[in-house]
């Protein structure tokens, strides 16, 4: 299959899954509130684009995008003004200049334009402060509570202003990813990341809402989810050991949401018991992810290729959360 045959499938899959998700919520919707959809298919198709910097599979850069354009912080945004959604949805579009000016002639201006990105979020609210228009309130901060939505999304889906994070399965990618990250010292890509990550939590800064800051790290993660999906696929013996701490770590969260739901049962007149539900869903899909992972630890074990066994695996534990999860928090929030 060619590239751009390639390029024209992902759109395709991308538009049938942004009407999947909000279809049901069409006819509550006015004309303004169409662009959520649109929205999603925007970050995802972005983010498929610039995780070709990185990504030879198409597998890889596939997921990149669905992580982005349909995880559960973009779909959040769908609490607020269109215009909002829209701003995360052209952060990955934003870095296309910077990831792809390869060249040597064209190295120096990786570094400026990679800012590219922080100075649209700062000129958006700029002139939305001046025309009296605030699609995001700049006043929402990452409350504490909001943090237990990195193990949970579902668990917070009603209760939270934004919701953080990733889905389940993809976590073990992300772990992987990140070794990868790491391992190949790629420094500006973390600095970007860190420089999202503090400017989200020091408050409002140059009338800028602090929850936008976190699109900028997504996108990067998102990336590297990818990155780590297409490093589980073609992993060898040598890569074992980051393989089953993937796996641990996935076991560990199911755990911790098994006893955050424990918890969540005993709230006076069973005021709790929905989100013990809810903690016991995301436990189970950490549960799939970590079966996935343990299946493919094997396989590195014995030195086994099965190329075609992986993706399947790897492909279909992403599928089934993404296709769960994103359905369950976009009716919680729509």
């Amino acid at each position: 299959m060619s590239k751009a045959a390639k390029d024209a499938a992902a759109a395709a899959i991308y538009i049938v899954l942004s009407v999947y998700l909000f279809f049901p919520h069409f006819e509550k919707f006015n004309s303004l509130r169409y662009l959520i959809p649109v929205n999603s298919f925007i970050g995802a198709f972005g983010c498929y684009l610039l995780s070709k910097r990185w990504i030879a599979g198409f597998a890889g850069s596939f997921f990149s995008g669905c992580v982005y354009g349909f995880g559960p912080y973009l779909i959040s945004f769908a609490k607020f003004h269109p215009a909002g959604g829209f701003l995360v949805a052209v952060i990955p579009w934003m870095f296309l200049p910077a990831a792809f000016s390869t060249k040597a002639k064209l190295k120096w201006l990786q570094a400026p334009l990679s800012s590219m990105p922080f100075l649209a979020i700062v000129l958006f609210f700029q002139v939305a402060a001046r025309l009296g228009f605030f699609p995001i309130p700049v006043q929402i901060n990452i409350a504490r509570d909001e943090l237990i939505g990195l193990i949970s999304q579902m668990a917070m889906a009603q209760k939270s202003n934004i919701l953080l994070g990733f889905y389940h399965v993809p976590i073990g990618a992300l772990i992987i990813g990140l070794s990868m990250l790491f391992a190949a010292r790629r420094h500006g890509i973390i600095m970007i990341v860190a420089a999202g990550i503090i400017l989200a939590f020091v408050g409002v800064f140059l009338a800028v809402s602090p929850i936008i800051w976190l699109a900028i790290p997504i996108v990067c993660l998102s990336v590297v989810i990818g990155q780590g999906a297409e490093g589980l696929i073609n992993s060898g013996f040598s890569d074992r050991k980051w393989i089953l701490a993937s796996a641990v770590i996935l076991l560990g969260l199911a755990i911790a949401c098994l006893l955050f739901g424990t918890k969540c049962a005993y709230i006076f007149a069973g005021f709790g018991l929905k989100y013990t539900t809810f903690f016991t869903q995301s436990a189970k899909m950490y549960l799939l992810g970590a079966i996935m992972m343990l299946i493919i630890f094997f396989l590195a074990c014995m030195k086994l290729r099965l190329l075609g066994l992986r993706v399947l695996l790897v492909c279909s534990a992403i599928a089934v959360d993404l296709f769960f999860s994103a359905r369950f928090i976009t009716d919680a929030i729509l």
